[in-house]
């Protein structure tokens, strides 16, 4: 399927990560122009989601450099194993990843949906994760759900103006996923799975998908309601 990529303009952020390059890569194979953020490159753009003036300049930048953004996805995010497991409940970590994960894409966020909003188009995608929907650790909860939150709210605010907000929610991530989910369980996928979906997602083809947070990898396996 032709996914309508090929000319538009996207802004990854975060794209020299294990997700975030397998995103630049799909999407550079659909034809897009696609420029790799993270917080140290020597080839792309430097820009720390955690600081509004490097957020601000950033996205100015890519609308100097190419006169519009189509899509932005953000995938920068301290790796889950970077967390101390030892203090899942520490208001002090909780706070860091909350600042390091939800804050940073909602800055992002907020910088590119004015010219989106005032071009009539714009695809906006952040890489949350199961924790989002799961018990047993309270910095993964948070920063992953608070991100979930911000994105339906935004999606909300700017709804019928030409531009969505969506959300993709990894299980684990490996490059050789296991295909066997334990029950209470989330599923593993792959990056490529992941950027996979996300191709979809900043697609003109996705109009109708707008607001959602869509799991990659089989979604806890053993509830049929989650509170």
């Amino acid at each position: 399927m032709d996914l309508e990529l090929s000319e538009r303009v996207v802004l990854v952020v975060g794209g020299n990560g294990l997700i975030g390059s397998a995103v630049v890569a799909r999407l550079r194979g659909e034809g897009a122009t696609v420029i790799a953020a993270s917080r140290h490159t020597t080839d792309g753009l430097v820009l720390d989601a955690r600081d509004d003036a490097s957020v601000r300049d950033g996205v100015a930048r890519v609308l100097a450099d190419h006169g519009r953004l189509d899509a932005v996805v953000v995938t920068a995010a301290p790796a889950a194993q970077t967390l101390d497991p030892a203090r899942n409940s520490d208001p002090a970590q909780v706070l860091e990843a909350f600042e390091g994960k939800a804050l940073a894409f909602l800055r992002v966020a907020n910088a590119v949906l004015p010219p989106m909003v005032d071009a009539g188009y714009g695809r906006i995608v952040g890489v949350s994760g199961q924790n989002a929907f799961m018990t047993g650790n309270i910095t993964g909860s948070v920063r992953n759900a608070a991100l979930v939150i911000a994105a339906k709210n935004l999606a909300d605010q700017v709804a019928g103006s030409g531009v969505t907000v969506n959300t993709v929610n990894p299980g684990t991530v490996s490059t050789e996923p296991r295909r066997e989910v334990p029950a209470g369980a989330g599923g593993q996928c792959s990056p490529t799975e992941v950027a996979d979906l996300i191709a979809f997602l900043v697609s003109p083809r996705s109009s109708g998908v707008s607001g959602e947070a869509i799991a990659v990898g089989h979604r806890l396996r053993g509830a049929s309601r989650l509170q």
